[in-house]
Order: C-alpha cells, then structure tokens, then sequence
C-alpha cells in the first residue's frame, strides 16, 4: 500500500492542493460549499494521483539511474510496471469520474487536460528533448487553480488566467533549483534539465528573471482578481523577499562559488504556499 501511495508523488500533490482551494475561496468570494471543495480536493488527487503514477511508469529507467529517485517504488522493483500503470490509469478515471458527477463536466475535462499535459507534453514529449521541457511542461500544475475556478464558476475567468500565470512563472525558479542541486543525476540519465546544459551564471540569471515575471504577475491580481489590499501587501514582501534570494543565487553562481540552490527550492515552496493563502484570508478580510 505504501508503494502505491508514493507512485503518486503525495508531496507534490500536496503542493498543488495548497494552490487549489484559494482559487475556489477567490471564485466564489468567500468559502464555498465543503461538500464541492472535499469533492474537487479528492477528484484533483486522482487526477495528480494518475499523472505521478504514469510519469514514474514512463521514467523508471531513469530513475534507476538517479540517486534522487532510486527508491521510488518502480526503480526499488517493488511494483511492476504493468501494475504502475493500470493503477495510474484507474486513478484517472475516477478523477474524471469524480470531477464530472461530483463538481462539473468542465472540471472533469481540464483534470484530464492536466493529465494529458503532463504525462505526453512533458514526460513523453519534451522532458528527454529539451532544457525548455519543466518551462512548458511544467504548465501542467497550473491546471489546480483553472480546476478550482472551474469548480465554482463552471468556467474559466482572467482571474484564474492570472493564478495560472504565477504558477507557471514560479514553476522554472522552482525546479531549475533543484535541477542545480542533482545537476549530476540528471546528466547522468541524459535528462537535459538547463543546469546540465548551461553554466551556473545562464541558470542564475534565468531564474532571476523569471522570479520578477512571477512577481509581476502576482500583483495583476490586484485590479484582475480584485484580491484586496492585503493581498497586495502580502505579494509585495513575498515578493521582495523572493527576489531578494534568486539574487543572492545569481550573484553566488557568477561569483563562481556555490550557489547553495536549495535556500531558494524550500524557499519557493514557502513563497507560493503564503502567497495563495493571502489570496484565500484577503477575501474574508475583504
């Protein structure tokens, strides 16, 4: 059960939970029914569930091959291949079953959408292709905050454009963080992450860029989302305090020292975490 449980990744899909219920919180202006936000958390777990379990069936080569993922279920053989993939391929079925009968059909189609993005657009498509892979692959956990506008408005407003553009911006200083850090690993598999096949000080300044995208978009949701002042006060000094790592990192990786990557992944994670949750307090402030 336990080997089960990690094919699916339940950190990660922690993290995409977090980004969920603001989103909800936002759309509605308020707190929703908790019978559609317990059946739009469980349907999107599935449907992460399903994305995680076929992506570690696709990559288990590889991840034999990285220390970082060497005791993954599929690389420890403690599930079969054959077995991964039914069980991801049940879970997305009960996503869109989930989201289709519990919350709405246009929920249920983006759930599948993520699915889709995530397992043929990044791990089939471009992981093994490109460095630009996690920047247009990594559209993929932005789908949350569309299933969770969805899940309330039965479409999708500006407002969720704008909370898909701050994860998608936020998504390549995240990673590429801590593709710096297992920089090793991913050559060794043939993984072409930017940090394998560019120098510190290019990954630094890209990251540094992205990091001023990321908090550029977060302050749309100010006259977009109508968030509130609060809400801006909060994106301010989260965003200050981002950039203020990403250029610690660029500064460090031109220096030629160690870049210490890690400060900025957990630190990423702490951002966006604060972040939607002053989206989802600034409306009962409001």
């Amino acid at each position: 059960m336990r080997a089960y449980v990690a094919l699916t990744k339940p950190r990660i899909i922690e993290l995409l939970l977090v980004t969920t219920v603001p989103a909800m919180i936002l759309a509605q202006r308020g707190m929703p029914s908790l019978w559609l936000v317990l059946a739009t958390l469980v349907g999107g777990t599935f449907a992460a569930g399903s994305a995680n379990t076929i992506n570690c069936y696709v990559d288990r080569d590889i991840d034999q091959i990285m220390r970082r993922t060497s005791r993954r279920p599929l690389a420890k053989h403690v599930v079969s291949p054959v077995e991964a993939l039914r069980f991801g391929i049940v879970l997305g079925v009960a996503a869109t079953l989930c989201m289709g009968f519990l919350v709405n059909w246009p929920s249920a189609l983006l759930a599948d959408a993520a699915i889709l993005v995530y397992v043929f657009v990044y791990t089939l498509g471009l992981k093994r292709r490109t460095p630009s892979n996690i920047v247009i692959g990594g559209a993929a956990g932005c789908f949350p905050v569309l299933i969770g506008w969805s899940a309330v408005t039965g479409g999708v407003g500006w407002p969720a454009v704008v909370l898909f553009g701050i994860i998608f911006a936020w998504t390549p200083p995240h990673f590429w963080a801590l593709a710096m850090k297992f920089r090793d690993d991913y050559a060794a598999a043939g993984v072409p992450m930017l940090p394998v096949v560019a120098d510190a000080p290019t990954v630094g300044r890209k990251i540094l860029g992205y990091s001023y995208l990321m908090v550029a978009v977060s302050l749309l949701l100010v006259p977009v989302g109508h968030a509130g002042l609060p809400y801006l006060g909060v994106a301010l000094a989260l965003g200050a305090w981002f950039l203020v790592e990403a250029h610690r990192l660029s500064a460090r990786a031109k220096a030629g020292v160690d870049p210490k990557p890690m400060r900025l992944f957990h630190m990423s994670i702490s951002y966006l975490t604060l972040l939607f949750a002053a989206i989802a307090i600034g409306q009962f402030v409001r």
